[in-house]
């Protein structure tokens, strides 16, 4: 007689087997992309232009990839102007080779040449961007970054039906390399864009544009969420969706305490996501994005649009459009902004600085340089702390690494050089600035807290800033000019929202915190393009830490050389 098997024991451990596996972590995948920077003609407004791509495509591909991943893109350069790219808002933790900004982490990608970017994911998921980091070609050069959570991480808000990634942009019928240089030849802001866009397309309310127009079908009663990302080169944007409710459960790819809104403000350089349900009639609503500018300065004020059609409806019946604030809509960015705050649960937490070893308060100026061949024999500038930065030929990451002299100072004023009454009455005299390329260094694992300050040096304007190689809290913010006597009393030290841009309001302050822990060269600036150009940076030298795992890692073999 056959000696018999007891099955179920052996049932059981496979069953306990097999539960085990599933629950261990998935394994990290390696993501390869291939970017072939060429020129492509596109047509928009009437006008045909060749542009400058990243696989011939407008806006550029999107990028997706889960946290934890390691994610290799090939750059070739197929293109007449050097240049690379930046992963925005990607932490690159010691691995400042892979940010992108031209002349401070690398060199350009010269024409024929290739670079691999070569990243991990850490600790990051939702929606960020990638760009072009060198001229205005960003104008044309960028696409959308899309960070799934682990396999197994639900969302901390309702799972939405769909998603949709929504780019907003500007267009420029003239060649926008050469709109930039006739700007600075003359001294002045060159022309400003002739459209807004969305998903590179301006929408039915321009010229020719009635093919150019982006449109999403949707279905009653589901819910979508919507990835927003403002690549315009110089405009804050309102963007609302008529008749249409959105719940904001993100920004800058940190998820945030859900609220809902019928608008949202975004600046150059942000990302937010927000839910929306289709629960109105069935029919076509605009989507629409407009700039808001509450400073007497001119910008396009054109406003795009794009379709939220629900399905089976005919395409011509006309889209509702929404209610924007209005351009100048001050209270409603600053109540919009206050509303922002992080999730701050046991699983996402709000680590804030608490304790802080350095303050640094940094002045936001326009100004006025001597030009003989300008147009009014003067230059627009701009400057922190009256330094209007000076763009090396070295890349700033590898002169530190490769301790080569004579490319920078560290020695970036913590303080401005003089103080006056910062918002008061316009000032038009003595606004002739130091020009330098001057690092602020900073000791690794110090916490830092930095007071963006605005200025009425020729004018306030609300300014959006972007830190490379970091996160940060905004702790606070207010018009006029900081109390470093009253306000920090105000701060919100227990759950500020968290992003790697933020708006600093016209004729006011903001401020931030953030742990210096990421070693590397970590460009600061401005990410309205124009102030870019006129200054409106620096960078932070953040030292090494003790042991070989706290220091900038070595440069990969094909990096850039200037």
């Amino acid at each position: 007689m056959a000696k018999q098997t007891n099955f179920f024991p052996l049932l059981g451990f496979l069953v306990i087997g097999f539960l085990c596996f599933i629950c261990l972590p998935a394994e990290a995948a390696l993501k390869k992309y291939q970017f072939d920077v060429q020129v492509a003609n596109v047509s928009r407004l009437c006008h045909a232009k060749p542009i400058v791509t990243v696989n011939g495509r407008f806006p550029g591909p999107t990028i997706y990839a889960k946290e934890g991943d390691r994610v290799q893109i090939n750059v070739t350069n197929y293109a007449q102007y050097n240049l690379s790219i930046h992963w925005h808002g990607l932490k690159q933790y010691r691995n400042g080779w892979a940010d992108g900004p031209a002349y401070i982490t690398q060199c350009p990608i010269q024409t024929g040449n290739s670079y691999v970017y070569d990243f991990n994911i850490t600790g990051q998921r939702g929606t960020l961007w990638w760009h072009a980091h060198i001229l205005w070609l960003r104008a044309t050069v960028y696409g959308a970054i899309v960070i799934m959570p682990q396999q197994g991480t639900p969302f901390p808000f309702p799972q939405p039906d769909r998603e949709e990634v929504l780019v907003l942009g500007e267009w420029w019928n003239a060649d926008v390399e050469e709109v930039e240089k006739q700007g600075n030849a003359l001294g002045i802001p060159p022309n400003m864009s002739d459209a807004h866009t969305i998903n590179g397309k301006p929408g039915p309310l321009f010229p020719c544009s009635e093919k150019h127009t982006f449109a999403m079908e949707v279905e009653k009663g589901k819910t979508y969420l919507l990835r927003i990302i403002n690549a315009a080169l110089n405009d804050e944007l309102f963007f609302s969706l008529a008749n249409h409710t959105f719940t904001v459960v993100e920004i800058d790819a940190v998820y945030t305490k859900p609220f809902t809104t019928e608008a949202i403000l975004i600046a150059p350089g942000q990302t937010t996501n927000v839910l929306v349900r289709a629960n109105q009639i069935p029919g076509r609503y605009f989507m629409a994005a407009r700039a808001f500018m509450d400073a007497p300065i001119s910008v396009d004020n054109k406003t795009a649009t794009a379709i939220f059609q629900y399905k089976g409806i005919p395409q011509t019946l006309l889209p509702k459009l929404p209610t924007l604030p209005e351009q100048n809509d001050t209270d409603f960015a600053l109540t919009y902004n206050s509303k922002l705050k992080s999730l701050n649960t046991p699983k996402y937490p709000a680590n804030v600085p608490l304790n802080v070893d350095r303050h640094l308060l940094f002045t936001v100026g326009l100004g006025i340089n001597p030009c003989p061949t300008c147009l009014n024999g003067t230059r627009l500038t701009a400057s922190l702390n009256n330094i209007t930065f000076s763009m090396p030929q070295t890349a700033l990451l590898q002169a530190h690494y490769f301790n080569i002299k004579g490319v920078y100072t560290p020695d970036f004023p913590d303080k401005p050089p003089t103080q006056f009454n910062f918002t008061g009455a316009p000032l038009t005299a003595n606004l002739r600035t130091n020009l330098g390329t001057r690092l602020n260094k900073i000791a690794f694992n110090s916490t830092i807290e930095l007071v963006i300050q605005d200025t009425n040096l020729l004018s306030v304007e609300s300014h959006p800033f972007h830190l490379h190689g970091y996160n940060f809290f905004v702790v606070g913010t207010g018009v006029g000019n900081f109390d470093p006597k009253k306000d920090p009393a105000k701060y919100n030290l227990v759950d500020p929202v968290e992003r790697n841009t933020v708006g600093v309001p016209t004729g006011g302050w903001t401020a931030i915190r953030f742990r210096a822990d990421n070693p590397g060269v970590w460009f600061f600036h401005c990410h309205l393009e124009l102030h870019t150009g006129w200054g409106l940076k620096t960078a932070f030298l953040v030292e090494n830490g003790p042991g070989s795992d706290h220091n900038i890692l070595p440069p990969p073999k094909d990096l850039p050389r200037c």
